[in-house]
C-alpha cells in the first residue's frame, strides 16, 4: 500500500472523526475533563488560516476553541500536535510550488510562546517566515527552541 502524501492526511482523516470520546477517570486532572474532542486536520487547519498576520496563536488556544465548539472539556493535544504537523508540511508543500495561500502554520507557538520543533526543519523555517512578519526571537538556549519575543502583545483573540 503506497503511503499516503501529506495532502491526502489533511484532506481524509481517519474514519470516525471528530468525535469526542469519554475517557477514564484519570483524563479529568490531565485533560480538565472526561470528555476529550479528537479533532481532524482541517478543524485544526480552518483556525489556523483565521490567524492574521503579525498575529499568533498558542496550541492551547487552538485546543480550547475546538473543544468549545463541540462541547467538550478538552482536546486531544496529542492528535493536534500531529495535525499541526501535517498542516506545517502540506503548507511548505504549497509554497514550494509557489502557491500564496499556504496556511500559515508557523504563527502557531506553544504555549510559553516557544517554536514548535516537530514543524519542518525542526522550526527553522518557522523562525524564518515568523522573522519576516517581524517578529522578534530569542535564541534557543540548549535543547529549548526559540522563543517569540513578547508573544503574549501578539496573540489574536479566537
Amino acid at each position: 500500500m503506497p503511503k499516503k502524501t501529506w495532502q491526502e492526511k489533511l484532506e481524509n482523516p481517519p474514519k470516525g472523526l471528530p468525535k469526542v470520546v469519554k475517557g477514564p477517570a484519570k483524563w479529568q486532572k490531565r485533560f480538565g475533563g472526561r470528555k476529550v474532542l479528537i479533532a481532524t486536520p482541517l478543524l485544526v487547519d480552518k483556525i489556523v488560516r483565521k490567524i492574521k498576520k503579525g498575529k499568533l496563536i498558542t496550541i492551547g488556544q487552538i485546543r480550547e476553541k475546538l473543544a468549545k465548539s463541540f462541547k467538550a472539556d478538552a482536546t486531544c493535544p496529542l492528535t493536534t500536535g500531529i495535525f499541526l504537523r501535517i498542516i506545517s508540511e502540506v503548507a511548505e508543500e504549497d509554497l514550494k510550488k509557489g502557491k500564496k495561500q499556504a496556511s500559515p502554520y508557523w504563527r502557531v507557538v506553544r504555549d510559553n510562546g516557544s517554536l514548535i520543533e516537530k514543524f519542518p526543519q525542526e522550526a527553522r523555517l518557522q523562525a524564518k517566515h515568523l522573522k519576516k512578519e517581524g517578529h522578534k526571537l530569542t535564541p534557543s538556549k540548549g535543547k529549548q527552541p526559540p522563543k517569540v519575543k513578547g508573544f503574549e502583545k501578539h496573540l489574536q483573540k479566537t
